[in-house]
């Protein structure tokens, strides 16, 4: 057993030791909300080539203008690639079906969405959720920046681009994960999908681990692949009975990837819906599902979400025919399959406020993941200081982790802090990341994106979680609005997201929809303007 837990540590040590940006998808198409941040992000990764994707790699971001209920991340993956291939296109960028045909590798990236159980920091942000800062430093034209979240999930999975040669792989924007397995190739199947896979538990086994709470992949003694999404192990049991042989099963990560002839045949399927843009479809129940389960199990699993027979049946044989063209079409691979990432991988997510915490606070711990975390993110073990200056009777402990930041007095302990500027802290427990004050007293605390001009400084209260938003004024000459947002590290914001709690001037709802047409690279001028003065006043 201690055998098997260090070679799969060496296993995971080694691909963070390739995720570097060194290596990448030879397009990186990103989708977005909206068109100011589609602009801000194509300007930033082209900016941190060689930091997140690679060197070389043709940068495609657009946004998803759909229906307000959005396209769903089946028929949106699709949509984006429609409308990355014609920017390309226009705009001298390269013919992304062209990279697909010559072998070539395309990674897209979907980061549309509100992220409500991360909030307040999404609002932070202007919506700009994917720009969520992480304790991580890239250069950006010359200058020290903080590691946004979906920098760090194109540096991490840049590294299946060469396993995946000829195929269009699409991630999601908010978690980071390391496989104990390696990076398993693929190839034999027109689609595939990561998965933590393992023997087929028994039903005690099932509840214990919880696997009711997931998709699930299984795979069969023919090596074919097929998802139930969140069922019992009786209900599994049941929908799997004519799938054959269940040789392995386990959680789906969600992440797929897609052979250039499934790509191109699901763009001419879809290419009403995509035109209208009014459907919506995701990829599990909408794809995955019925292409791979018979049709009476297919109805059952729709119908317990509320679709009617008549369409989850005609949907059924919709897919199956598309299933039967492709594969007489391409026989030489199957159809779905399952690429493990392995037992005990790890799996840093972003998406919720307590795990944004939890899982940037990793990098003070002396374990094997906190030591593979702090590679991933670049931190020195030997000082875990980076381009920071701390005055000679700044007290910190060893494991507190500061980067590019400025401190003249006070102490640190058990923390994170990230371009943080102050005259004194007295800081434990707690993440820092962009603060700008002349004193600093925070316990349990995340401190984000926050600049106080006052002379007092920012005296928190424990367990508080406090952001600024900065909303450009809408004449260049006119006055910028600047919210300030709190909460509590055990408030999930999702649950709060509508309501107006009591400190707070409007609700986390109230910031998105003041948000809707921020201009996000106008927002974080303002900022930085606003945090380069509070540290010239000091």
């Amino acid at each position: 057993m201690a055998r098997a837990h260090d070679a799969n540590h060496r296993a995971m040590r080694e691909a963070i030791g390739e995720m570097d940006g060194s290596s990448g998808y030879d397009a990186v198409i990103v989708c977005t909300s909206n068109a100011a941040q589609e602009a801000y992000w194509q300007t930033r990764l082209e900016a941190t080539r060689g930091q997140a994707a690679k060197n070389g790699a043709t940068i495609v971001c657009v946004h998803e203008d759909w229906a307000a209920d959005g396209a769903g991340n089946g028929l949106g993956t699709l949509y984006a690639y429609v409308k990355a291939r014609a920017k390309a296109q226009a705009n001298g960028g390269g013919d992304l079906d062209a990279i697909l045909a010559s072998g070539g590798s395309i990674g897209m990236y979907h980061t549309a969405g509100k992220g409500t159980r991360l909030a307040p920091l999404p609002g932070s942000e202007n919506n700009n959720k994917p720009g969520v800062k992480l304790p991580s430093l890239v250069s950006v034209n010359g200058a020290s920046e903080n590691l946004t979240i979906l920098e760090a999930v194109i540096r991490q999975t840049g590294r299946y681009a060469q396993e995946r040669s000829g195929r269009c792989s699409v991630f999601w924007g908010d978690q980071i994960f390391v496989p104990a397995a390696g990076h398993v190739a693929s190839g034999n199947h027109h689609a595939d999908i990561l998965a933590e896979m393992g023997p087929m538990p028994s039903a005690e086994e099932w509840r214990a681990r919880g696997l009711e709470k997931y998709g699930l992949i299984a795979v069969n003694d023919t090596n074919e692949a097929t998802q139930v999404e969140k069922v019992s192990y009786e209900t599994a049991s049941e929908l799997l009975s004519s799938f054959g042989v269940v040789s392995s099963v386990g959680p789906s990560l969600g992440s797929f990837s897609l052979s250039t002839p499934m790509l191109l045949g699901l763009l001419n399927e879809f290419s009403a819906e995509i035109a209208g843009k009014e459907a919506k479809m995701d990829s599990d129940p909408h794809f995955w599902m019925p292409l791979t389960m018979k049709c009476d199990a297919y109805v059952k699993v729709m119908s317990s979400k509320g679709e009617a027979e008549t369409i989850s049946t005609a949907h059924h044989a919709r897919m199956q025919a598309f299933r039967a063209k492709l594969l007489a079409e391409h026989p030489e691979k199957g159809m779905f399959g399952a690429i493990n990432v392995g037992a005990g991988s790890y799996w840093w997510d972003y998406g919720l406020l307590a795990l944004y915490m939890k899982n940037n606070l990793l990098a003070l711990g002396d374990s094997e993941e906190a030591q593979s975390l702090r590679l991933y993110l670049g931190i020195p073990e030997d000082t875990r200081r980076v381009d920071s200056a701390l005055a000679d009777d700044v007290k910190t402990d060893l494991s507190s982790v500061v980067l590019a930041s400025k401190i003249a007095s006070g102490h640190l302990a058990s923390s994170v802090v990230s371009h943080v500027r102050t005259k004194n802290a007295d800081i434990s427990n707690s993440l820092l990341v962009n603060v700008t004050a002349k004193n600093i007293r925070a316990h349990n605390c995340v401190v984000y994106n926050v600049v106080d001009e006052s002379e007092e400084g920012l005296i928190l209260p424990d367990g508080a979680v406090f952001t600024n938003v900065f909303i450009p004024a809408s004449t260049a000459d006119g006055e910028h609005t600047k919210l300030v947002m709190t909460s509590t590290t055990t408030t999930c914001g999702g649950k709060v997201f509508k309501n107006k709690l009591t400190q707070n001037p409007y609700s986390f709802n109230d910031v998105y929809k003041l948000n809707a047409d921020t201009d996000v690279v106008r927002a974080y001028a303002t900022a930085k303007a606003a945090h380069d003065a509070a540290a010239a006043s000091m």
